[in-house]
């Protein structure tokens, strides 16, 4: 018989360089074996195929988690001009399109400005979107084409970073839910010589930067007692959101759910703390200054 050891109650953030070849899930997985927490969960999804910052909620940062989701990213892009793939990426069947002339560093740029802004994006069929229950991923290996629905993004900035007859690199500010691999595709097409991406790094999410990232195998290899230095406190990712102290009769009232009354709470969202400076959650202020809770610690 074997006997599971419980369970630990671990609450943070831990910011992972995810490596080539590790799903997110896989990822998500390789933590859960070395912390054992009780729960925890990753905020975007990233392919196989791209590596870079996959922020992993633990415990009662789960709770905050939507605001990773909803955060812009940036990426370092290469799109390989001169093809297409079956799956806009690397993993695809590839077609060479036999192209002579490839456009230069002006017909580039002029290209990739007008991918910027809001724009239309019609999600990839080799993706985890879902329908009928089903990853669509599965349905494009079958053959089986499902109609999507187009969907708003917007692209912050695009830059040229660097172009080689064939290759662009491209450092790309969006904004969530945006397909790398479809813009790719779409620059490519736009070019009129084909292309696809060959590499992707996501280095920003939200207010968390690659610097702050820590690479899978340095857990691993480091003692047990010593893994918990990479776990960030959870309003870590929180601080683009302004802080405000609340009195202690307050905090008691917060977690009642009562609404408080703080002149200095506009119409934004707040992390809030008790005197003693021990994050309590987020909270929304109206144009009087009324404060509602969102989302609550519960230790």
């Amino acid at each position: 018989m074997i006997i599971k050891s419980p369970k630990q109650e671990i609450n943070g953030l831990l910011i992972i360089d995810k490596p080539l070849g590790f799903s997110s899930n896989q990822t998500l997985s390789k933590i859960k074996w070395l912390y054992n927490p009780k729960k925890a969960g990753h905020t975007g999804t990233l392919d196989p195929l791209a590596t870079g910052i996959l922020p992993v909620c633990l415990g009662e940062a789960t709770k905050f988690s939507s605001y990773l989701f909803d955060a812009n990213k940036t990426y370092a892009a290469k799109i390989k001009l001169g093809f297409t793939s079956s799956t806009a990426d690397a993993e695809g069947t590839l077609k060479d399109l036999n192209i002579v002339k490839f456009p230069n560093k002006t017909e580039v740029t002029n290209v990739l400005k007008t991918f910027e802004g809001a724009i239309e994006q019609t999600p990839p069929m080799y993706s985890a979107l879902k329908h009928d229950g089903k990853p669509l991923y599965e349905y494009a290996r079958q053959g089986i084409q499902i109609p999507r629905k187009k969907r708003i993004i917007t692209i912050f900035s695009i830059k040229l970073i660097n172009l080689e007859k064939d290759e662009l690199i491209l450092e790309i500010n969006c904004s969530k839910g945006t397909y790398i691999r479809t813009l790719a595709e779409d620059i490519g097409e736009k070019l009129k010589v084909g292309g696809y991406l060959s590499s992707l790094r996501r280095t920003v999410v939200g207010s968390l930067t690659i610097n702050d990232a820590i690479a899978l195998d340095s857990i691993e290899e480091s003692l047990v007692e010593d893994r918990f230095k990479f776990i960030n406190p959870i309003d870590r990712f929180l601080n683009n959101f302004d802080s405000l102290i609340v009195s202690n009769d307050e905090a008691s009232a917060i977690k009642d759910g009562k609404i408080v009354h703080k002149k200095e709470a506009l119409k934004n969202i707040y992390r809030l703390y008790t005197q003693e400076n021990f994050f309590i959650g987020l909270a929304e202020g109206d144009a009087k200054g009324n404060l509602k809770v969102k989302r609550l610690m519960a230790i």
